[in-house]
């Protein structure tokens, strides 16, 4: 009897086990110390870094960890079948000397034209590696960094900026030659300065020089910095501070003279192009023409209303206009130019309709045909197919919320949607344009990597996040939706609700905001950090609303040009509009709307406090407060010339209404941020205290404008979160 009973006993514990075994694992809070550390690793555990297609065979490139080993690998994975090898490991790229023993960086690598082999760039000088003898050989070895690398079309030399000079090193001899001679800290060749690289060309692209097809020729521009105001970045770190001076031309201040001259690699001469008389301007893109006695460059006014494309001969640096574009407000410059390399025609891209897209033209200026059209917008030009019939692109046709791969035939014919899934597609098309990879992202999908062939057929997944994150975590799905305001404009909008929301209840609401040009909030992609923030606060109790006021990116010229010599006035009426739908909501507690932003969302933060009385509280993290003390080409392209708009940068400044401050106020800034200068929030400041306005202040010793570093941003959404608490939360 006693045996029956142990064994009736043992099954029902039997019973037990299995049912708490199969049953689901309860979902989890997130906090702040999860978000920047574990999660973050294990969202992108896996993902393949610096994907590069090959420069002449359809098969890419990526380094992938092995964590058991200890080791990187660089892989090579073949487009048609998804064969992959490994070429290289960081084992590799060790240099052993009496000495010492260098580990070059295996991250900052290049592949040859001819893919013979590999340059990296590391410890501050170029290392070569042949496939062939696989034996890495240093090229340069000097106290002096060696950057903007780049290696020319016929694989023989490698160009490279060493103390604000251009240089080239042969492969086969490592014989180096100096090609400049006359660049020290106010005279940059090849090299550009900060606010070319921030507002022109693209944030961390500081090259300035471009080799021709036929690789006896490099394309440089020159900077002459000396008429550029300096600024003092200050280390208080140390016991005697330092000072980091910087050029830095705010608002109305003096620019860079800029010049483009093109040196001949045997005679080491500059011939100087003519980019006119005036040099109060701006040469913000350089191409080579495929026949290499010709270059093509941007020249733009300094109001940015008025863009030339000119021709010139480098022989005699003589140029002849091409073509032009207008516009009373401001011109958006992009990639969008591209030269045949079997006819003289190319392709350029134009908002002149309102919308950017693109056209087909001869070199004459004159144009052949329009071949993309619509109420929707080219986000980026891609590149042509290697028989040049095709033109890949991304844009916003099927819905501005997302981005999707199109193509269309150069006879403006075949126009075809290429990627399906709801979402983001960011592609990275080969260079024969036979097959592309397609890094897909949705709000709870941070990244799917796949390999498609260039017709849309998907051939294999390569990579996938192995996070679920609506899985793991206690969180709800974000709703995407449009209002329409008193204005019967229609917006777009989201909202994340506590994932035990109730309908009944009332509950607080946190507006995230950025609201500047050349930015988009509500999209369907995965949003990073904020993103997962912002469903931690939904968890304790918040709801998190946005939505895209006009000035925004994604919807059009028209929709953007409104902030025109006005910054922060119709993007605070849309926003308004914004609290106004909320209040209309059962569920949203009217007394309890928040808002918070970083960079112009910082600034459109102070704005709102300063301008209006409907938010509780707010945190501005490193926000323009006095667009005077911002730079020339962001600021002026849409508020123009200070002396010329006083009215209008007085009214579009927070510092100036600091004594109508209404709610709980936290702002945020980092004393190395040399974007966004740490000066502004010093200037609010001081405003704020003679207005006799209590608020909360926190300084990040040595951040820039990101505020990087992990120990930095978990205390500062800890303070964020607890703020929120504190004032917000509370009824």
């Amino acid at each position: 009897m006693i045996w029956k009973n142990l064994r009736v006993l043992v099954a029902l514990l039997l019973v037990v086990v299995l049912t708490q075994s199969a049953a689901p694992q309860e979902r989890q809070d997130l906090s702040v110390e999860e978000i920047f550390t574990s999660l973050s690793r294990e969202i992108y555990r896996n993902y393949p870094t610096r994907l590069k297609w090959l420069p002449k065979s359809d098969r890419f490139s990526y380094i992938q960890s092995d964590r058991e080993a200890g080791v990187q690998k660089l892989i090579v994975h073949q487009a048609r079948n998804g064969k992959e090898s490994v070429v290289l490991t960081s084992d590799d790229l060790k240099h052993i000397t009496a000495d010492d023993t260098i580990e070059v960086s295996l991250y900052a690598y290049q592949w040859l034209p001819d893919e013979s082999g590999l340059i990296f760039d590391s410890e501050n000088d170029i290392w070569y590696f042949p496939l062939k003898t696989r034996q890495l050989i240093r090229l340069t070895n000097t106290p002096e960094k060696e950057e903007e690398i780049q290696i020319s079309p016929d694989s023989r030399k490698v160009a490279f900026v060493r103390d604000f000079n251009i240089y080239v090193i042969d492969l086969a001899t490592g014989e180096e030659k100096q090609l400049t001679f006359d660049g020290h800290a106010d005279l940059l060749n090849g090299k550009l300065d900060w606010v070319y690289q921030e507002e022109l060309v693209g944030r961390g692209i500081f090259r300035g020089y471009w080799w021709a097809p036929n690789s006896q020729f490099i394309a440089y521009l020159q900077f002459n910095e000396e008429p550029v105001p300096q600024y003092p970045l200050v280390d208080w770190m140390p016991y005697h501070p330092t000072v980091e001076m910087m050029r830095y031309p705010k608002a109305g201040d003096p620019n860079p003279i800029v010049k483009l001259g093109v040196v001949n690699l045997n005679t080491a001469k500059t011939v100087w192009i003519d980019t006119g008389e005036n040099t109060d301007i701006y040469l913000p893109r350089v191409y080579w023409l495929p026949t290499s006695d010709q270059l093509a460059f941007m020249r733009l006014d300094r109001y940015q209303q008025h863009l030339e494309f000119l021709f010139a001969d480098i022989q005699t640096g003589e140029s002849r206009l091409v073509l032009e574009e207008r516009d009373p407000y401001f011109i958006n410059v992009g990639d969008f130019v591209y030269f045949f390399k079997n006819s003289p025609r190319f392709i350029w891209g134009s908002e002149r309709t309102g919308f950017r897209h693109l056209y087909l033209y001869d070199y004459n200026g004159k144009q052949i045909r329009q071949l993309t059209r619509g109420d929707w917008m080219v986000t980026q030009f891609l590149g042509v197919d290697k028989n040049e019939r095709w033109v890949y692109f991304t844009a916003t046709e099927k819905d501005i919320r997302e981005r999707h791969l199109y193509r269309v035939k150069t006879n403006g014919s075949g126009f075809k949607r290429l990627t399906q899934r709801e979402g983001t597609h960011s592609i990275a098309l080969s260079a024969s344009g036979n097959y592309f990879v397609d890094t897909y992202s949705h709000v709870f999908t941070p990244y799917e990597m796949f390999v498609y062939k260039s017709s849309g057929k998907q051939l294999r997944l390569l990579r996938a996040s192995e996070v679920d994150i609506a899985a793991k975590y206690n969180v709800r799905l974000p709703e995407f939706f449009t209002f329409e305001g008193d204005n019967g404009i229609t917006y777009y909008a989201s909202m994340i609700k506590p994932p035990d929301f109730n309908p009944e209840r009332t509950y607080p609401v946190l507006v995230y905001v950025y609201g500047g040009p050349h930015a988009q909030v509500i999209r369907k992609r995965y949003g990073g950090f904020r993103f997962l923030w912002h469903l931690m606060l939904a968890q304790k109790g918040y709801i998190i609303f946005s939505m895209d006021n006009r000035g925004s990116w994604g919807r059009g010229h028209d929709w953007e040009k409104v902030v025109y010599r006005q910054l922060g006035k119709y993007e605070l009426e849309d926003q308004l509009r914004g609290v106004a739908y909320l209040k209309n909501l059962p569920y949203v507690d009217k007394d309890r709307i928040g808002i918070w932003g970083w960079s112009y969302g910082g600034y459109m933060t102070l704005y709102a406090m300063t301008r209006s009385k409907v938010f509780k509280a707010g945190i501005s993290v490193a926000p323009v407060t006095d667009w005077r003390d911002y730079d020339t080409i962001y600021t002026e392209r849409y508020m123009g010339l200070p002396q010329e708009n006083e009215e209008g940068y007085r009214n579009s400044s927070p510092v100036f209404f600091a004594d109508s401050l209404h709610g709980h106020l936290l702002l945020v800034h980092g004393t190395g941020d040399d974007n966004v200068h740490f000066q502004n929030s010093i200037h609010m400041v001081d405003r704020l205290i003679d207005a006799g306005k209590q608020f909360e202040f926190m300084v990040y010793p040595q951040q820039m404008h990101g505020i990087g570093s992990t120990t930095d941003r978990i205390h500062l959404f800890n303070m964020m979160t607890q703020f929120l608490e504190r004032y917000l939360k509370q009824e």
